[in-house]
């Protein structure tokens, strides 16, 4: 391929639209902006979502809720599943939530809550950001203890 073998685009050859110039062209007397109204005159502009008068979207539906910014998003991790992964072999005695990261059940940045459902019969330490009343009872009845980070 060379330069003199180039050739623009369709869409380049397009001439422009040029309006007010006559009946002649097509797009004489009012320019292709109809009779009257707010759109024909000059320096007409228009918010995107007005509807003509009419009661706006954002006004009719309604509203509910509250989002609360500060809100801690904790991710459960169960005792079962604790369990499941020692007898496996996954986990050890000292549980930390570095080692929980590695084995990939739960992710980087998450804040981890242990809940209760489930049994567990082996003696763990486990460290977590939250734990449920139950869970730590299940725990400290096998032998366990449950230790809160920050």
């Amino acid at each position: 391929m060379k330069l003199h073998n180039l050739k623009a685009p369709a869409e380049n050859k397009k001439k422009r639209k040029r309006v007010g110039r006559g009946q002649g062209s097509g797009i004489g007397e009012q320019s292709g902006r109809g009779h009257n109204g707010q759109k024909s005159r000059s320096g007409s502009k228009r918010k995107a979502w007005f509807e003509g008068g009419q009661m706006p979207l954002q006004r009719r539906i309604p509203k509910f809720g509250f989002k609360n910014r500060f809100r801690k998003e904790y991710m459960a991790l169960n005792v079962q599943s604790i369990s499941d992964f020692v007898e496996a072999g996954r986990l050890s005695e000292n549980i930390t939530v570095d080692e929980l990261v590695t084995t990939g059940i739960v992710h980087k940045n998450d804040l981890i809550k242990l809940l209760g459902d489930g049994d567990i019969d082996k003696k763990i330490n486990v460290e977590v950001h939250a734990c449920s009343k139950s869970a730590k009872e299940k725990i400290e009845a096998a032998g366990g203890t449950v230790t809160i980070i920050s």
